[in-house]
């Protein structure tokens, strides 16, 4: 039996950003602004600081000044993940001879994540915007001979939404606004297969590659009971993608492949508090419906499994932050921050090579320069603690999944850097 065994791929399909790793829950991608990165994104959705309040509560436009307001953001995203095996055995090891391998390198790596905002008055009360931005993404990538390299060496996942938005202020107090969202999603997954003729004999090769659209919307509401407080409400619903592509193997044909993909919806209640004209206080708590992912299942054209679904099991997850602004002068507003991100993985058995997640604790610290009355330029700095992640997750012999031949046991150690500018104009 042990000779017919091919194993197929198990794609990691699903682990985004445009550096490696998204860093909240799971794959989102939370560097979407230096206002944001520089207070752990806490209370963003009340902040309407700045035109990045199209991506965390676009109500926040109608606090903005009229005319047109334009931020763009670049935030740089240095991700180290290393893994430590911890006894990966199975049949590919003890009936085939195949070594487990070694611990893969840093799977991580630095790139950048650019954001686009735009807002303009149409009059007094409206507000028109539009936000281009990552929302999830991850790209990871291992050393050839890694010890999890059955069940994924890369993976490189980008997800772009085009969101435009109107806003309404009702009066004084209350502020609302809807929007639409396009995505696009670019998929690649590759893993080795291993060559059962010989124990000496080179893996084989197998790649995933799809894309696809979907649509979605988001809800904002902003409240101001009063002068020195505000609560923000948002609302950012989730995207069904009908991925197409295409799936590579050594020694195999080319063949199409389709899966569904589902992002998650998120929902976030913030507030801004006014202390005194030099001190204010921002806190959050988000919620992210990661249980509507629960595993990706690349099929033929027949509507037979063209690989063993790759299995997330993701549960719901929450974050709160906490942070505080010091107005240092008519120049210089200071920022500090603290946040804590809940992981979406329930248990080892679970945890992917690609999506790692565990828990994060967030400290950041950030600052805006006024430069002039309409020109303004923000700093924002983080780094992420991530809780140490295990892994005991199968690879199978078949799509059909009936025989395990490796469980790959090991622990990963991950720790983020974001660092982010971001220049604001208004006109």
């Amino acid at each position: 039996m042990h000779k017919k065994i091919t194993l197929r791929l198990i794609p990691a399909l699903l682990a985004v950003t445009f550096s490696g790793g998204a860093f909240a829950a799971a794959f989102q991608l939370t560097g979407q602004s230096a206002s944001g990165v520089g207070i752990a994104n806490a209370g963003a959705a009340a902040a309407a600081e700045d035109t990045s309040t199209l991506y965390y509560n676009p109500a926040g436009m109608t606090y903005l000044s009229e005319g047109h307001n334009i931020s763009f953001a670049t935030t740089l995203l240095d991700r180290s993940t290393n893994y430590t095996d911890q006894g990966t055995s199975g049949l590919l090891n003890s009936a085939f001879g195949k070594p487990v391998g070694g611990d893969g390198g840093n799977g991580g790596g630095l790139n950048a994540v650019p954001a686009l905002y735009y807002s303009y008055a149409l009059a007094p009360q409206w507000r028109l915007g539009l936000a281009v931005n990552p929302t999830f993404a991850d790209e990871t990538e291992y050393d050839k001979n890694f010890a999890g390299r059955y069940s994924g060496l890369k993976t490189k996942i980008r997800i772009v939404n085009i969101n435009p938005s109107v806003a309404y202020k009702v009066n004084d107090a209350l502020s609302l606004a809807f929007g639409i969202n396009f995505a696009k999603a670019d998929v690649e997954f590759n893993q080795a297969v291993p060559n059962l003729a010989g124990p000496t004999l080179p893996d084989g090769s197998g790649t995933l590659k799809g894309d696809g659209t979907g649509w979605g919307y988001n809800l904002g509401l902003m409240y101001q009971p009063t002068k020195e407080t505000r609560v923000g409400l948002s609302y950012r619903s989730k995207i069904e993608f009908d991925l197409e592509g295409e799936k590579t193997q050594t020694g195999q044909a080319t063949r199409s492949i389709t899966a569904d993909l589902t992002t998650p919806d998120t929902a976030s209640l913030a507030v801004h508090h006014q202390l005194n004209p030099k001190w204010a206080i921002l806190a959050d708590y988000t919620w992210t419906g990661w249980s509507k992912l629960q595993k990706l299942e690349p099929v033929y054209s027949d509507g037979s499994r063209a690989v063993a679904p790759l299995r997330y099991n993701f549960k719901d997850t929450y974050r709160v932050g906490l942070g505080t602004t010091y107005q240092l002068n008519d120049q210089w507003m200071l920022r500090l921050g603290v946040a804590f991100d809940k992981g979406a993985v329930p248990d080892d058995a679970s945890r992917t090579m690609t999506v790692p997640d565990q828990d994060r604790t967030w400290l950041a610290l950030g600052a805006k320069w006024k430069i002039t009355p309409k020109a303004s330029l923000d700093v924002g700095y983080a780094h992420i603690f991530v809780k140490e992640a295990r892994t005991a997750r199968n690879v199978y012999s078949s799509a059909a999944e009936t025989t395990v031949v490796q469980t790959v046991r090991g622990k990963f150690e991950t720790s983020v850097d974001y660092l982010s500018l971001q220049l604001n104009y208004s006109f």
